[in-house]
């Protein structure tokens, strides 16, 4: 299928579908000798798994990788990496009406268009399921960041519904924060802000009950990463940031930095001024603010990255809604399979690694670029 490939230095090519036997991720520009195993793939993807929670999705999945090819002896080669997550816990039978009728919000009568058949269980290839792939691939990147320039990736909730979070210094926020509460009982919503996490549980279990769905916001920041990443023009990096999220399901808005709040102010105002600071390496050149998200001509700053997706309300839902079949006829429509009531909890690992994907790539483009 077209467009089932990204990134030109460190490229992935995914594969699978919904209720298929698996999905399966290709990376190929990886270079050789990074340490990897399945354990450091593990932890993102048990982030992304389904039924780790009440909130969200009751799919029973392990997705537990397999390395086939592009490591040995824990390191990888330099040739194309292959992973593949199996599909254990599939209802093919919770789908067999919707042969014939087209949901609501979904991608069905979109590939039928387009293709002229699909594979209606759980949405085939449309499906949030096809995320396992990324989520590994972007794990590998995550160390080729880390590796390379120190460089992190981390995203969180910052809204569901209209209970929004106070978070004052984006660079500032921890996995354990994003993780658990101060207690030490997870975070199931994935918000570092513990007093509106609180809310946002309360209100995804009122939706749960309500046979009903809610949407949200996801902010991500990059940490580490230095000046000079992007291309000129086209490839700018807030282009290829925007379309690497753009590119996951159900998001309907990406900004960075300020967003949408600079249609408001003036020049003065946000513009970030350029100070410079005493550094390893000599001075460094940084901004006293970050309205401008860590990206300016469309290449790093060397200040921190930071991006917000909009991400909609699930559309599968257990009520009925009214729909028409393939034929043009009126009919209602119903989802019988287990799903997301809010998808912004298991959002938050896919986010990172399509963030890590696009840094993982032009790190290496940038390497073979400079001037000598």
């Amino acid at each position: 299928m077209a467009g089932s490939s990204f990134g030109q230095a460190f490229r992935v090519t995914t594969a699978g579908e919904s209720h298929g036997p698996g999905n399966v991720v290709i990376i190929d520009g990886c270079p050789p000798g990074l340490s990897l195993s399945v354990d450091d793939l593990r932890a993102d993807l048990d982030r992304r798994r389904p039924g780790q929670s009440r909130l969200v999705t009751q799919r029973s999945e392990p997705d537990a990788p397999e390395i086939l090819s592009g490591v040995f002896e824990g390191r990888t080669t330099g040739t194309p990496i292959a992973i593949f997550i199996a599909n254990q816990d599939q209802r093919p039978r919770d789908y067999g009406e919707l042969a014939s009728l087209y949901r609501p919000g979904h991608a069905d009568h979109s590939y039928d268009a387009k293709y002229g058949l699909r594979d209606h269980r759980g949405g085939g290839r449309a499906s949030a399921r096809e995320t396992t792939a990324r989520v590994a691939a972007g794990a590998v990147a995550k160390r080729l960041i880390h590796e390379a320039f120190g460089g992190e990736v981390l995203a969180y909730v910052t809204q569901v519904g209209n209970i929004r979070a106070a978070i004052h210094d984006p660079s500032a926020v921890t996995l354990e924060q994003v993780e658990r509460f101060g207690d030490g009982t997870p975070n199931l919503v994935r918000c570092p802000d513990e007093e509106a996490a609180r809310r946002m549980i309360e209100l995804i279990d009122q939706v749960r009950r309500e046979q009903d769905s809610i949407g949200g916001v996801a902010e991500v920041v990059a940490r580490g990463v230095p000046a000079g990443l992007g291309e000129p023009v086209f490839d700018k990096i807030k282009a290829e940031l925007g379309r690497a999220l753009f590119s996951l399901p159900a998001v309907l808005g990406v900004e960075y930095g300020a967003g949408f709040g600079c249609a408001t102010a003036r020049g003065s105002e946000n513009n970030d001024v350029f100070i410079a600071e005493p550094g390893e390496a000599g001075v460094q050149i940084r901004t006293a603010t970050n309205r401008h998200g860590g990206m300016l001509g469309g290449i790093t700053s060397g200040m921190p990255i930071v991006l917000r997706a909009a991400v909609k309300p699930t559309s599968s839902l257990s009520r009925e809604q009214a729909t028409v079949t393939a034929a043009g006829e009126p009919a209602v429509v119903r989802t019988r399979g287990r799903h997301d009531p809010c998808l912004l909890p298991r959002f938050i690992p896919m986010a990172e690694a399509m963030v890590a994907l696009v840094l993982a790539d032009h790190w290496l483009r940038w390497r073979g670029q400079r001037a000598l």
